[in-house]
């Protein structure tokens, strides 16, 4: 099967990912499990793929410049669409053998609404200013809620959003704002340089896919208190460890003027995971951080370990630890008591 028909069947067969190895016949992820070709589609017999098979894949999807780049530097993501499905594919070397995984980013326009944000996050967006940060860890949705956020502000907001991104996954249509869709690579050297120049863009919004070193961190936190609303994500687990990452990210004689930054920008950090939903599908579970005059203490005077205790104490805000809301999908029926204790801290509060 060529790659195209391969990358339609994974899109077909509701798959969040395809992986691509050699000896190894394709492997399609489906709401959070990775099954093999013939689990989810017996007539397409699937063969396990050789190194003439993954080459050929490889051809087929780039360029002779983007080989050139992916044979010298080993790794290459890029965007890639087929009918009505987009995929961020990566290009990497493993026991010096081809190896592709391919996300599906589904066309469909998302709602905050459709993806369970709650209405909090509505009014943040609303703010002309601000850092909005969306962590987690790999393949649970942060770029699936980025977009939403990014749709929200289209819909609702006459004003200019550059976004950066490492590839370009969704593809915005303006409605009420202006969108510029930078691409690392081809729109600009780096997330840092992206960055640096944006002001001349004259932005309202900016949308950063990835912040991956502290340059860009340090970048975001100056646009957002120049008066630019900014999204952005992380690979943290908590809202916590959100905190505590980005102000480790600095030497130790900054980490103080950071600590000062972040506590006067930070707008809220939303920690998320995909669990499995017991009817099928995923949905996700989310821990909220708003700040507010006690969490901007906090992290001024670096006692970034009592935030969870002040989430749960500021629920009546619009604040949520990961425990409570995986408590409430619980009580729902939308997730198992399994996948529950599974993804608790403390799977005692089920009982309480």
């Amino acid at each position: 099967m060529d790659i195209n028909n391969l990358l339609k069947l994974a899109a077909d067969k509701k798959a969040s990912d395809i992986h691509l190895f050699f000896g190894q016949a394709p492997l399609f992820r489906i709401d959070g499990e990775l099954l093999e070709a013939s689990q989810i589609s017996p007539e397409n017999k699937l063969n396990k793929l050789s190194a003439l098979d993954l080459e050929a894949y490889l051809d087929a999807l780039l360029t002779k410049e983007q080989k050139i780049r992916f044979l010298d530097k080993r790794d290459l993501d890029l965007g890639y669409q087929v009918d009505n499905f987009r995929y961020r594919i990566n290009f990497a070397f493993e026991k010096n053998n081809i190896m592709i995984a391919a996300r599906i980013i589904s066309e469909e326009k998302q709602s905050l609404q459709d993806i369970g944000v709650p209405p909090v996050v509505e009014k943040l967006l609303d703010m002309p200013q601000g850092f909005i940060l969306v962590t987690g860890p790999t393949g649970c949705g942060k770029s699936t809620t980025l977009a939403a956020m990014v749709n929200h502000i289209n819909d609702t907001r006459r004003c200019h959003i550059v976004t950066l991104e490492d590839p370009i996954e969704y593809l915005f249509t303006p409605n009420k704002s202006v969108i510029s869709q930078r691409q690392l690579g081809s729109d600009m050297l780096s997330f840092a340089s992206g960055l640096k120049h944006v002001l001349r863009q004259d932005p309202n919004v900016i949308m950063i896919g990835e912040m991956r070193d502290p340059e860009t961190i340090s970048a975001a936190v100056t646009l957002a208190e120049t008066g630019h609303l900014v999204l952005a994500t992380l690979h943290t687990y908590s809202a916590a460890q959100t905190i505590d990452r980005i102000i480790d990210t600095f030497p130790p004689y900054q980490q103080a003027q950071v600590r000062s930054q972040l506590s006067s920008v930070l707008s809220a950090v939303i920690s998320q995971r995909l669990l499995p939903r017991q009817k099928g599908g995923r949905v996700a579970a989310r821990e909220i951080l708003l700040n507010n005059e006690a969490v901007a203490n906090l992290i001024r005077e670096g006692k970034i370990a009592q935030i969870k205790s002040t989430i749960e104490t500021n629920s009546n805000i619009g604040m949520i630890t990961l425990d409570r809301h995986i408590k409430q999908l619980y009580q729902a029926g939308e997730i198992s008591q399994v996948v529950a204790e599974r993804n608790m801290e403390d799977e005692r509060m089920l009982d309480h």
